[in-house]
């Protein structure tokens, strides 16, 4: 298992729901964090928990539906002067639930595209550049296994495609160093999973950090969260190593 203690990790949705529980789970194994949020007041309390770890902690702030603000983040984090080694791009948002779902509108798909899609992937492209003059580096992206539900197209859509150009850029960097993966935290209950939802979200921990802790030097792979609920998290990377494939061209959630 990877140790990650003096690291620093950019965790993105980080001022609650799942990305709150990554990041404290980061800054238990020693591990720096930046935490995103839509305002910096917002991260106050993961600030708070994280730094009970004796790690650094520090907020930055961006609206993913606007990529102005994710290219200011982007700019205020390389003026930190710290290297990032870890990404978990968890940030996203479901925009509506469509009962009448042939009326879908174009808004919906626009607004998923932005916070769900592009605004990772910038966020990927850019520390991936930093991480190859390095030769190290763990990139995760959040993934839903929403299926067969037309009445969240944007929401889906959206997440089919970060899938997509993750795996399709994971396969350029399988046997390196630099480890790029998705996460599915499964159906949690979250601001944006809803109260119906059967899952917690601390459920979702230790999964979605796995591919910050892999060290087998294979990219590619999609973690189901809720196959590793309630595993302590050397056993549950021992148990990703060994049993989770890495992507042959279908992504099968």
């Amino acid at each position: 298992m990877l140790q990650v203690k003096r690291k620093w990790a950019l965790v993105t949705g980080a001022a609650r729901g799942i990305g709150y529980g990554a990041a404290v789970m980061l800054a238990k194994q020693g591990c720096n964090l930046i935490v995103q949020g839509r305002t910096k007041e917002h991260c106050e309390k993961v600030v708070e928990e994280a730094k009970k770890y004796g790690v650094e902690v520090i907020p930055v702030a961006a609206e993913f539906s606007d990529i102005l603000q994710v290219e200011n983040m982007l700019k205020e984090i390389d003026g930190l002067g710290k290297q990032i080694d870890i990404v978990l791009n968890n940030a996203g948002v479901q925009v509506a639930y469509r009962n009448e779902y042939i009326k879908t509108p174009a808004k919906d798909y626009e607004q998923s595209f932005m916070i769900n899609t592009i605004a990772p992937m910038m966020i990927t492209y850019h520390f991936l550049e930093k991480m190859e003059k390095t030769g190290f580096g763990r990139i995760v992206n959040t993934t839903s296994g929403i299926r067969l539900e037309p009445e969240q197209a944007g929401y889906s859509a959206s997440k089919a495609a970060l899938d997509k150009v993750t795996m399709d850029l994971a396969s350029k960097y399988d046997g390196t160093d630099i480890c790029i993966s998705l996460t599915d935290p499964g159906w949690c209950r979250t601001d944006l999973g809803g109260s119906q939802a059967p899952n917690s979200p601390e459920s979702a921990i230790p999964g979605v950090v796995l591919g910050a802790f892999i060290n087998d030097k294979k990219s590619g792979r999609c973690f189901s969260a809720q196959s590793f609920a309630g595993m302590e998290l050397e056993e549950a990377v021992q148990k990703a190593e060994k049993e989770v494939p890495t992507y042959t061209g279908t992504i099968g959630l």
